[in-house]
């Protein structure tokens, strides 16, 4: 096991990998940038180091720098959270190259992965459904041609795209210039890489997320999936398990499908795989999520596991000890994500607290809300016995929380979750767009 692990991020995830490496007995090293010199991930961590200006070229997303502080404070591994550096393959080897584990997949399983074109065709070949689309497109008369033989509507994506960033929606052929360039452009700004392809768009439907672990004795385990379809401009905003949609029946056949495909990709690690579901109950996979995720508290509180201790004991080479069919799903649980809407500075907090009510979150008095970095300043996560009685508790405590001085949208979370159709399960991806 390690006994120093270097978290490069910031924000409510390195105060979480914190946590956990604290409760295992592991001293932890902190990055940061000029602008979170006060943040309380760098409070938290027994050693810290400034790598850099606000700007993630020159501190989150520097590599030899987040390098030369692991290798001077003597960390064994970095943890690399999720977003930033997390599904870097060129990151995982500098890693390597440098003597330090890199807490995820190895570099060559992010390359054969990380194309989702053709993750896609290893999915089909592992036995997933996946949704009809089209190789990468080089020109926007490849995409018009492209897309006639899908039908429209179609989504324009970005190769290496994430967090709803190079994502378009075209429904007719006079629209493909305008949303090609912009997600070439998108995608190029915000991951290196201009390149898209097109899906077909399956509407309406639900994003239902899997949750899995495999370790290098090639034990999978599958613990459940999690509901994200209240999204906004693609981001999520809301996630629950179990997913209203999905019946035991379907949970077995989704789970028992992707143990066989990972098991046959040959992947080591914590992972997600993402699908559509139709209103059939057909399930489509679109991507896989090579770390960890925002939402993973709802799986945690679900089924007690917690991922980021496993993704560390994978990641050292300690096998899983427990068996899929070991695995108990007890109650409901859900998640809001509470965002800045504007900068600003705390100047009052108040975090709810009773039973099952967690608050994952890097806030407190006097922390300035930088606009240079993600919106997302905490997620409220809520576990109770059944789906009605996690409902009022959720709603319970978002009146509870406050956070003053940062614009900020828990008033909206209180009318997503108060919304009749959220209430019964009935929703879908066209949420906003119904409402």
């Amino acid at each position: 096991m390690f006994s120093k692990i270097l978290i490069a991020n910031r924000g409510e995830i390195a105060v979480r990998i914190i946590r956990s490496c604290k409760e295992m007995g592991i001293s932890t090293v902190a990055v940061y940038s000029t602008a979170d010199a006060e943040a309380l991930h760098v409070a938290l961590a027994d050693q810290s180091y400034c790598i850099g200006g606000p700007a993630l070229a020159d501190s989150y997303l520097n590599q030899e720098r987040i390098i030369s502080a692991a290798l001077v404070s003597g960390a064994q591994a970095i943890h690399p959270g999720y977003g930033f550096l997390s599904e870097n393959a060129r990151f995982a080897a500098l890693c390597l190259r440098n003597g330090i584990a890199f807490i995820g997949p190895a570099a060559e399983t992010m390359e054969r992965l990380g194309d989702k074109e053709r993750l896609k065709e290893i999915a089909a070949c592992a036995g997933l459904p996946v949704i009809p689309g089209s190789a990468i497109l080089p020109t926007v008369d490849a995409a018009l041609t492209a897309a006639e033989v899908i039908g429209y509507p179609v989504m324009l994506k970005a190769r290496s795209g994430g967090g709803g960033k190079g994502i378009r929606l075209v429904t007719r052929p006079e629209d493909m210039s305008n949303a090609f360039h912009a997600a070439t452009a998108e995608g190029r700004a915000s991951f290196g890489d201009g390149a898209v392809y097109l899906e077909k768009y399956i509407f309406p439907a639900r994003h239902i997320e899997m949750q899995i672990m495999a370790d290098e004795t090639g034990t999978v385990v599958c613990l459940g999936e999690r509901d994200c379809s209240i999204q906004r401009n693609h981001q999520k905003l809301v996630e629950e398990s179990p997913s209203p949609a999905v019946s035991p029946a379907l949970r077995e056949d989704m789970t028992r499908s992707i143990i066989t495909a990972v098991k046959t990709i040959g992947y080591q690690g914590l992972g997600t795989l993402e699908f559509l579901l139709d209103a059939d109950g057909n399930y489509y996979f679109m991507e896989m999520n090579l770390r960890l995720q925002v939402e993973h508290p709802v799986t945690e509180a679900l089924t007690g596991i917690d991922l980021v201790k496993w993704q560390i004991r994978i990641a050292a080479g300690v096998p899983i000890h427990f068996t899929q069919d070991s695995i108990r799903f007890s109650g409901a649980s859900i998640e809001c994500r509470i965002n800045a809407r504007a900068p600003g500075k705390v100047d009052f907090l108040h975090i709810p607290g009773g039973p099952f009510v967690r608050f994952d979150t890097y806030l407190a008095v006097g922390t300035e809300i930088s606009p240079i970095y993600d919106p997302l300043m905490g997620k409220l996560i809520v576990l109770a016995g059944t789906r009605e009685e996690a409902l009022r508790k959720l709603q319970a405590a978002l009146c509870e929380l406050v956070i003053q001085g940062v614009p900020n949208n828990v008033e909206e979370q209180l009318d997503i979750v108060g919304d009749a159709r959220f209430q019964k399960g009935a929703y879908s991806l066209d949420f906003f767009s119904q409402s």
